[in-house]
């Protein structure tokens, strides 16, 4: 932002403006891929993966600046797995592109991709990241110099999605349909083109070491990750894909009765246009409404995954595009600009996200605070009243299980207090004096069963590591200190009433 954006930003939004300021004053990068000490994992020293990196900028704002900071040789990884997918996704979204023409492209990419000297330069002009395809070598040298380890994640995960993507090009150009038919046509769909993401990024951390072996078989919750993130984006995109003629969300859904009979029409839509023509707004809403419920049917799942990281850099690069997925879908419910325009969540919102996003603990609650605000503008006569309750009512539920309300950490002086207002606190405090009572009730038994006669020997006797006598010491010492402080005011006391002045 230039400096009469910041200053406009200052007299309109002075909070925002706060928050950008202590995102570029506060927030550092974990790490500069340019510097010379970065060079034997990113590459940089090289001009074919400095170019790579270039692309990256180029085709992912938004993701890039996370990846950088992935630590050690992961980030030049996934830079890589990120360009092998763009370019695959590229081929699959070229509509100049015949079907014969594309069917070869994308079932042999994974080949094409590791292939030296292979370049692709017929794609239409107006694709955006066609050039990553036109000079694809550098892509495939880089690739060549991975690990094996890596480079057979990458090259599995191609195949798999070439597949269904390849599968549902073959569908749009045969049936002459552009839509999406149902619910599990459409998880499918999503699965393809971001739930094998999340796997090959999981298998990645497992690969690398970084995190545990078992982590690369959590399937269903690095599916859930992915899925998550790609609904996300083809419901705020609504417009934008419709106006490319891409429709992603299913008929099941936009075209289902009881979104029309909710508004006193017979039937449900019949064209997926007729969401954003003028008239329609209730129902459109309803629409919308459902999509985000399906949405947040993943969030627990994904909040599963995030507990299960442990390097700092992996999890900040997979919670901050999860907590900015629920900031875009508090933005998109109910809010019919979204069928009229693009609309993202503002830059003050994304660096406070990215600041909070460093623990677990923050990023559920994180969760579960936009979770509330799609609720509390929720509206009884929506059909998918219930079933968004019970969403929200599921993220709601996962944080009090895992990080409890009534537990509050001191932001000082550290550890934890409990409410003293919440009645589970003194359920808390009776447990811990129970077991206070359990414990001194064995250490009399223990004691009266090795010392029956009452008798014990010197050098028997409880130490200090005992728990009953580091007590009786402390107690024995708070009472002297506090009787030689009130023997010392009563002297004191008697000095002064009587007169008597000390001698130097």
């Amino acid at each position: 932002m230039g400096a009469a954006s910041m200053l406009t930003l200052l007299l309109t939004h002075p909070v925002e403006f706060r928050i950008l300021l202590q995102y570029k004053i506060w927030h550092e990068p974990q790490r500069d891929i340019t510097q010379p000490s970065e060079h034997p994992t990113s590459g940089w020293d090289r001009a074919t993966m400095r170019r790579c990196w270039e692309f990256l900028d180029l085709t992912s704002r938004s993701f890039s600046g996370v990846i950088k900071e992935v630590e050690g040789d992961l980030a030049r990884v996934v830079c890589l797995f990120y360009l092998v997918l763009r370019g695959l996704d590229t081929i699959e979204d070229d509509m100049t592109l015949p079907d014969e023409k594309k069917q070869p492209l994308l079932r042999q990419f994974h080949k094409l991709a590791v292939q030296p000297d292979w370049t692709f330069d017929e794609c239409g002009p107006d694709e955006k990241d066609r050039q990553l395809l036109v000079e694809w070598t550098v892509v495939s040298e880089e690739l060549n110099r991975l690990d094996a380890r890596y480079r057979d994640i990458i090259i599995d995960i191609c195949e798999k999605m070439q597949t269904g993507m390849a599968d549902y090009a073959h569908k749009a150009a045969t049936t002459k349909s552009t839509y999406v038919e149902t619910i599990d046509e459409y998880n499918l769909y999503c699965h393809y083109v971001a739930g094998l993401v999340g796997e090959g990024l999981t298998r990645f951390w497992s690969a690398s070491g970084k995190e545990a072996n078992w982590l690369g078989e959590q399937l269903e919750l690095s599916n859930a990750m992915g899925i998550m993130l790609q609904k996300t984006n083809i419901i705020r995109d609504f417009r934008e894909d419709a106006e490319e003629h891409r429709f992603f969300w299913p008929r099941e859904i936009w075209g289902s009765d009881v979104y029309g009979q909710a508004v006193g029409r017979p039937t449900g839509f019949k064209e997926i246009q007729e969401l954003y023509a003028p008239g329609n707004e209730k129902q459109a809403l309803w629409v919308q409404s459902a999509m985000v419920v399906d949405a947040l049917t993943h969030a627990c799942d994904s909040l599963d995954y995030l507990r299960l990281l442990t390097k700092q850099s992996v999890f900040a690069f997979c919670a901050i595009p999860q907590t900015m997925a629920m900031a875009t879908l508090e933005l998109c419910f109910m809010n019919y600009d979204m069928f009229q325009k693009h609309i993202k969540i503002r830059k003050a919102a994304a660096a406070s996200l990215i600041m909070r996003s460093t623990n677990p603990r923050d990023v559920a609650f994180i969760f579960r605070d936009y979770s509330r605000k799609i609720h509390a503008r929720a509206l009884p006569q929506d059909p998918s009243f219930l079933r968004l309750s019970v969403a929200c009512g599921k993220i709601e539920v996962w944080c009090e299980r895992h990080y409890p309300s009534f537990v509050q950490l001191k932001s000082i002086q550290g550890g934890i207090q409990l409410d003293p207002l919440d009645a589970r606190t003194k359920v808390i405090l009776a447990a811990q004096a129970r077991d206070q009572q359990l414990a001194h009730e064995k250490r009399i038994a223990e004691y009266r069963t090795k010392y029956p006669n009452g008798t014990v020997k010197a050098n028997d006797a409880p130490n200090a590591n005992d728990g009953s006598a580091i007590e009786m010491f402390m107690y024995v010492g708070t009472g002297f200190i506090v009787l030689l402080a009130l023997s010392a005011g009563a002297a004191w006391l008697a000095m002064q009433y009587f007169g008597v002045q000390l001698k130097a």
